[in-house]
């Protein structure tokens, strides 16, 4: 499979603070790529580098073997990459319906195909299609997010902590509408649910103290007892 993005030795800082200090980090077409650790050991912050929002300092970010280090965000996600943050990032004083046609770069055929088929995935977001943002609930919300990033004919979404403060229910329903979105489009995922991840992820790759320290495939990490309880608190 060809290599989709790649991060090399990337340094990131936030203010004075040295986030991430040495990230490597491949991602490869038609894959879920896991990035794993404890809270605060800089997967967010590596979404947030790869999509220009906190620039790295020190080496390199590619997409499709062209450097984006340097992109500002608009540029980033105009070349294919969907951002979902663990915030959710959509307006809640915007219908549903508006919060699709402000994420659209244009409104063509292809793009309403895209619509379609996501709201085929998500029939909530069909059922409020006129309701506000702010009336849906978490997983709604969710949802939405998903759906917003997923329409601009995405080659990569970067995909921030979806299950958090999900019921197990809702947690299922989004986990089985990224194994779908695979088949049309590549997938960074940042998970802290490990059983989650591990259903849906190709690759993993570990992040410690800002600094990648294992990566492989998924099915050696589930039986791999003393990474998962060294850097993750499993077991």
């Amino acid at each position: 499979m060809n290599t989709l993005l790649k991060l090399n030795d990337v340094h990131t800082y936030i203010g004075q603070y040295h986030i991430l200090q040495g990230v490597n980090f491949e991602a490869k077409e038609g894959q879920v790529s896991v990035l794993l650790g404890r809270n605060g050991a800089g997967k967010t912050t590596t979404l947030k580098t790869i999509m220009g929002l906190t620039p790295a300092s020190k080496g390199e970010v590619e997409f499709r073997s062209q450097s984006i280090k340097k992109s500002p965000t608009y540029k980033v996600a105009k070349l294919g990459i969907g951002y979902v943050p663990e915030n959710q990032g959509i307006f809640a004083d915007l219908t549903v319906e508006e919060n699709m046609k402000v994420a659209m770069r244009k409104e063509d055929t292809a793009t309403l195909e895209r619509q379609n088929y996501v709201l085929e995935l998500f029939p909530d977001l069909k059922k409020f299609w006129k309701k506000a943002g702010g009336y849906l609930s978490g997983g709604q919300k969710q949802m939405l997010s998903m759906a917003r990033a997923f329409i601009n004919d995405s080659k990569l979404m970067l995909i921030d902590e979806p299950s958090k403060g999900l019921a197990p229910i809702v947690v299922e329903k989004v986990m089985e509408a990224i194994v779908e979105m695979k088949k049309q489009t590549s997938i960074i995922l940042v998970e802290q649910n490990f059983i989650m991840a591990s259903r849906i992820g190709d690759t993993y790759t570990l992040i410690d103290d800002g600094r990648t320290v294992h990566s492989g495939n998924m099915q050696d990490l589930i039986h791999h007892e003393e990474l998962k309880r060294k850097y993750l608190g499993i077991g």
